[in-house]
């Protein structure tokens, strides 16, 4: 039986927990996986739950944070090589960047047949300076060598990976979609809508817009918020926004709603309504997009955004920034709006424009769950990935495929 260790660079919220917990929960049989994973940062909501739920106990390194320390970094790379030398995987698949180089370099020197690294998103463009962004092209450009597979999620990254910046030549890219189980988002919606409203005080001629993500520079929520104001002053519409979230940025965004003079509140506690709501992290994601009219994304770049699969799930249109693997999760003009990165004119005309039509956000709406029921289903996702395993197993002959029975390379 094939063995495959997992690893991902923490349990926090978002799309690689989601695909690195389905895969080993629904994978063959014919496969053995051991999932492994690093610490959260104190911001972060852990995303743990999602895999307990699922009956997965992973195993957690301490020493693999998201934050770069030589010290911690080489206690993570030691402990994952250790793990490879107990466990003799067939398979080491890597999710996101730092376990992306700290397990295959352990895989690397450990000899494993089958490296394999899935790019949740990149950091090659408004992360960072160009002495940095180029260093890590430069490091993801030797890992990509040593890998037998990279795995893009997105049409569009796979052109950001192969073209735009030459991480790694096309034939070695196999393009994955994540998967999730949406089903929840078509389930009582009304029920669940009036649940959300009634606890945030929304009322039914409110126009209820949300945010969803981590508070970090990357997502742009300063872009939000200018495109909200602007938007107060125009929309004969009532308005209420939700920064639903949270981490490093959150007082930074604070201090920008006050310095545009938007009234916000914190929804925890005695809740008073306001234009603005920060809510926190909330894990029932199907209340939030019941609850909500619109779903908003102002990302600086992105790679699968999960809350815009969710929202189309939940049958709610999008209003978004046109960056990254955007436009292979929504359709243009049909499900969303896409507004230029970074203009808040563009963004804020575009939001405006929908809060307006009635009519436009009902039909975006109905044309969700087509775009992403299927694609984005882990089933879809489960079957992809055993294909491209047994794929790379029998090219290296470690055993007949057919045949589920533990063969190592020296028999």
């Amino acid at each position: 039986m094939p063995r495959i260790l997992r690893i991902l660079n923490r349990f926090n919220l978002g799309g690689p927990t989601y695909n690195a917990a389905y895969l080993t929960k629904y994978l063959s049989k014919d496969f053995e996986t051991l999932l492994v994973g690093g610490a959260n940062g104190d911001s972060e909501k852990s995303s743990k739950y999602i895999v307990n739920q699922l009956g997965i106990e992973p195993h957690v390194i301490p020493s693999m944070r998201r934050e770069i320390s030589p010290a911690d970094d080489y206690r993570a790379y030691k402990e994952i090589k250790d793990i490879i030398k107990a466990l003799k995987p067939d398979i080491v698949h890597t999710h996101a960047s730092k376990a992306g180089a700290l397990g295959r370099l352990a895989a690397i020197h450990q000899d494993v047949p089958v490296i394999i690294h899935t790019f949740h998103g990149h950091v090659f463009e408004s992360y960072f300076g160009p002495l940095k962004t180029s260093f890590y092209q430069k490091v993801e450009r030797y890992f990509a060598r040593h890998s037998n597979r990279i795995i893009a999620i997105s049409d569009n990254q796979k052109n950001d990976l192969t073209k735009k910046y030459k991480i790694c030549p096309e034939e070695k890219v196999s393009v994955v979609p994540l998967g999730f189980d949406l089903s929840r988002f078509r389930e009582n919606k009304e029920e669940k809508r009036a649940l959300f409203r009634q606890n945030y005080k929304i009322k039914d001629d409110e126009i209820a817009i949300g945010i969803i993500g981590r508070l970090v520079p990357i997502k742009n929520h300063s872009m939000f918020l200018d495109a909200l104001k602007i938007i107060q002053n125009k929309t004969s519409k009532k308005i209420r926004a939700f920064i639903v979230g949270d981490g490093e940025s959150r007082e930074i965004i604070k201090q920008k709603a006050i310095n545009l003079g938007i009234d916000f509140v914190n929804g925890l506690g005695e809740y008073h309504p306001a234009t603005l709501t920060f809510t926190s992290w909330l894990t029932e994601m199907d209340y939030v997009n019941a609850g909500l009219d619109i779903v908003a994304l102002t990302s600086l770049n992105e790679g699968t955004p999960v809350s815009l699969i969710e929202a189309q799930a939940a049958g709610k249109p999008v209003v978004t920034t046109k960056v990254g693997g955007i436009e292979d999760v929504v359709i243009p003009n049909q499900t969303a709006l896409l507004a230029e990165k970074d203009n808040i004119t563009d963004f804020a005309q575009k939001l405006l424009y929908l809060i307006e039509n009635d009519d436009l956000r009902i039909s975006f709406g109905h044309k969700g769950w087509s775009q992403v029921g299927e694609k984005y289903h882990y089933s879809r996702l489960v079957r992809d990935m055993e294909v491209l395993y047994d794929k790379l197993l029998d090219k290296k002959v470690i055993y007949p495929v057919s045949r589920p029975v533990w063969i190592s390379e020296a028999s």
